[in-house]
C-alpha cells in the first residue's frame, strides 16, 4: 500500500521519539528515569498507531 508524504512524516517523527526514549531506557537501566522512558515509549507507540489510523481515515490519498 502506498502512502502520502504526510503519513511518512508522521510515522518518522513518532519513530524518532520512540527510539530516543528506548535508548535512554537501555542506557540507564534500573533508574527511575529509565522506567519513565520505557513507559513513555509504550505510550508513544500507542499514540503513533492512533495518529496513523486517524490519518488513514481522513486522507483521500491514503484511504
Amino acid at each position: 500500500m502506498k502512502h502520502c508524504q504526510r503519513f511518512a512524516h508522521i510515522k518518522s517523527d513518532f519513530e524518532q521519539d520512540i527510539r530516543l526514549q528506548r535508548s535512554h531506557a537501555e542506557r540507564y537501566q534500573g533508574t527511575a528515569s529509565a522506567k519513565t522512558s520505557a513507559r513513555t515509549a509504550v505510550s508513544l507507540t500507542r499514540n503513533m498507531a492512533r495518529a496513523l489510523n486517524r490519518h488513514l481515515d481522513r486522507c483521500p490519498e491514503c484511504g
